[in-house]
């Protein structure tokens, strides 16, 4: 398994791209403004998108993929999000006031788009790919995702705050060999950080020290122009984990 960063800023601008991640060929990890860098032929090619929420920086791009590619698939794009997250979508992007709904066009047993109901600890298994939903705490409803390929898993948090429910499952992954984890606030802005229910510098340490097993640590949805102070405290307070920052482009080998 094979995953490839195709965006991980909290904003854009210049090379910035919002949230997402292309496992192998066919499935998306959040559809952020990265998506819209891949190939209409990688486009064509993806069958799955799993979305952590419901905020437009983690979904910006899904109604565009489907209108893109919809006609040109024989098959549906499957949308993998929790109940709550599916019905924001409904209301609000795929409601024929935003978006068109793509899950009844052409029509409804032929459809472009097709919503999945997934819930926390619900394993979907995609040949040899297993993908769990993984608890989050943030201001909409949220998860996490595990990608496990047997050899090796991937936890990536989401947005999240403080979340002991995420390292009690993480704890129990043998294989776990990367954790991909936000922090989008340096420690000056720590309550908007608590207001936002996103992590900051000083409580991702706090975080990070409720891990058991070794793993390799990356830090995404960096704000635009705040990235330079956030690593530094970052690399200052949670020097024990050896913290790297994402980049696009980065490829995780499972």
């Amino acid at each position: 398994m094979l995953v490839r960063i195709l965006g991980c800023s909290g904003g854009i601008g210049g090379n910035l791209r919002t949230t997402s991640m292309l496992v192998d060929h066919d499935v998306l990890i959040d559809a952020g403004t990265g998506v819209g860098d891949l190939s209409l032929t990688e486009l064509q090619l993806i069958d799955h998108v799993f979305i952590t929420h419901s905020h437009l920086d983690h979904i910006a791009m899904l109604p565009f993929l489907v209108d893109t590619v919809g006609g040109m698939r024989s098959k549906p794009i499957l949308v993998y999000a929790t109940a709550a997250t599916l019905a924001i979508l409904r209301e609000h992007i795929f409601n024929w006031k935003i978006w068109p709904d793509f899950s009844k066009i052409p029509d409804e047993h032929n459809p472009m788009l097709r919503f999945c109901e997934v819930s926390e600890g619900e394993v979907v298994t995609l040949g040899q790919r297993r993908i769990t939903p993984l608890p989050a705490n943030h201001t909409v409803p949220a998860v996490g995702y595990w990608l496990d390929s047997g050899a090796a898993s991937l936890v990536f948090t989401g947005d999240t705050t403080t979340c002991d429910e995420l390292w009690a499952v993480a704890n129990r992954i043998e294989n776990l060999r990367y954790i991909i984890i936000e922090t989008a606030f340096h420690n000056g802005e720590e309550q908007l950080a608590i207001a936002s229910k996103h992590l900051w510098p000083d409580q991702l340490t706090v975080e990070l020290g409720k891990l058991q097993r070794k793993a390799r640590v990356y830090i995404t949805h960096l704000k635009p122009g705040e990235g330079a102070i956030t690593m530094a405290e970052i690399e200052e307070c949670a020097e024990a984990f050896n913290p790297r920052m994402l980049a696009n482009g980065h490829v995780f080998k499972l």
